[in-house]
């Protein structure tokens, strides 16, 4: 395959997976990537001793990147230590009411009985529909591209059986009935980007895959687990090239045929797998390709994720009453749902997600200080029109006016460093569609089949990967998608130079 050169736009956790697997099968390939650091979202600001991961911080099925490093005969614990975090989460109410979640049944159960004893045996009951979810869901179909209606045809009976066709927090709502437990129980989805109460309840895998496989954080942040992949990329041959934003993908005909970059630099490549906001891909890069019109349109009308905005702040002192993983829920659950998916509001209550690193790895701020981030999901800038150069930094103090009143006394007295980053931020930056977090809203008429494809339909040579094709967002479902694409490249190559009629319709090397 040393014929054949590929080209990467991004190096998000999609991007950096698909990357190593075509270098390991012997494609060049290059990466190409807008900032000027690797890891897309997982961007690191570092300011005055403290380090601060842009996301995501939620480390989950840590064989699917172990599974990058094997295919090369390499260990990941070479490159990259994987610190176990427990509890998972720690959730606090405003009423006062804490739970720590982890895989420690006993412990969950105790606390479920303190709490509602009659929701129980609801809980074990709602384990085992998770668990069920989760052979069909991940183990079975994660990391398999459903490029045609009878691949979806094919698993419907299944979806129908699991009652894909529910919400998360439907079918949470069917086991368990105390308002705070079934809060705890379907958040999940808001992690990929999803409203609960709308995301299918596929989703509910995430509880079993966390129990099964546990939830890690990388010694020194996300951007060493970052680093890691790049190392091994670049061992392995590659070549990643920073600040080189791609302009277009260039095409002939029905074929990707390069890149051009915004510096004005032109390559040719035989194919271009894009790890790039999927809309922001038709809509941008391929500007000058008819054949992608339609998919165009249809993007153009599809549901997004909402948007998330972020406060990176560093403490004088220390919070032992946090744990790593905090989850804060305010008042409202529903109503607030609304107000971010639906409603387009900037509400004047919060949930909110508080990362403190610093609780597994103290290396990440000076000493007998702490490292932080919030993240308060928001509306998309297509539901919400407000100048976020204003509204940022009002929205940071009310945030952290409310951190202060009830979780952290004291805060803002205590900060020594702080910026935020607004859903505008991920518009420019990221080339995020609306400012969207997760791309295409996690619904079930926006999954699998009717998703992204992995490999485009009208034009050979392009494909895709990342949060906006199957499976979709977060990190297993990312390198999952890099696993399900760099397979059909393979595979087309494969195809290719054995001149098979099946050639015809994909790549052509020989």
């Amino acid at each position: 395959m040393d014929k054949v050169a590929a080209a990467v736009i991004g190096s998000g956790f999609g991007g950096l997976a698909v990357a190593i697997r075509l270098q390991a099968a012997g494609c060049r390939t290059v990466i190409f990537e807008k900032r000027d650091q690797p890891g897309g979202r997982a961007y690191v600001y570092r300011d005055q001793g403290f380090t601060f991961d842009a996301g995501p911080t939620v480390i989950t099925a840590p064989d699917c990147l172990r599974e990058l490093f094997a295919l090369s005969g390499k260990s990941m614990s070479d490159y990259v230590e994987l610190l176990q975090v427990h509890p998972f989460y720690r959730l606090f109410w405003e009423d006062g009411f804490v739970f720590d979640y982890s895989d420690d049944s006993a412990a969950v159960e105790r606390q479920i009985a303190g709490r509602s004893p009659a929701d129980l045996r609801g809980y074990q009951s709602f384990l085992k529909y998770s668990e069920e979810v989760f052979r069909e869901g991940y183990e079975k179909l994660a990391h398999v591209p459903f490029l045609n209606w009878s691949s979806m045809v094919s698993v419907a009976p299944q979806l129908l059986r699991l009652k894909a066709y529910r919400s998360v927090y439907s079918m949470v709502a069917q086991f368990i009935h105390d308002p705070h437990l079934r809060q705890l129980f379907s958040f999940h989805s808001l992690l990929v980007g999803g409203n609960p109460f709308t995301t299918t309840s596929i989703y509910t895998l995430i509880h079993c895959l966390e129990r099964k496989w546990g939830v890690f954080f990388p010694k020194g942040g996300t951007g060493e687990l970052v680093r890691a992949l790049l190392k091994l990329f670049q061992e392995l041959g590659g070549e990643v090239r920073f600040d080189s934003e791609v302009a277009e993908i260039l095409t002939h005909g029905d074929r990707v045929v390069g890149i051009a970059t915004k510096r004005g630099e032109r390559e040719e490549f035989n194919l271009v797998a894009s790890n790039a906001d999927v809309f922001h891909t038709y809509d941008r890069l391929l500007r000058n390709a008819p054949r992608v019109r339609p998919m165009r349109r249809r993007l153009a009308g599809m549901s997004y994720s909402m948007s998330l905005f972020l406060i990176y702040f560093g403490t004088r002192r220390q919070y032992p009453s946090l744990q790593h993983h905090n989850i804060i829920f305010g008042a409202r659950y529903r109503e607030l749902l609304k107000d971010i998916f639906t409603r387009g509001r900037l509400a004047n209550d919060f949930s909110l997600y508080l990362h403190a690193p610093t609780r597994s790895d103290p290396s990440l701020a000076p000493p007998g200080c702490e490292s932080f981030y919030v993240l308060s999901p928001v509306p998309h800038l297509g539901k919400l029109a407000v100048d976020w150069t204003v509204e940022g930094p009002r929205y940071a103090s009310r945030i952290l006016r409310y951190l202060e009143r009830h979780f952290i006394p004291n805060l803002r007295n205590e900060i020594v460093t702080q910026r935020i980053f607004t859903p505008k931020d991920f518009e420019v930056e990221l080339n995020a569609h609306l400012g969207s977090a997760f791309s295409l809203e996690p619904r079930l008429m926006q999954s699998a089949y009717f998703r992204v494809p992995n490999r485009d339909r009208n034009l050979t040579g392009l494909y895709f990967v990342g949060a906006g094709t199957h499976p979709g967002a977060g990190i297993p479902g990312v390198v999952n998608s890099a696993k399900a694409t760099a397979g059909l490249i393979l595979d087309d190559i494969k195809a290719a130079v054995g001149r098979t009629p099946k050639a015809e319709q994909r790549l052509s090397y020989a």
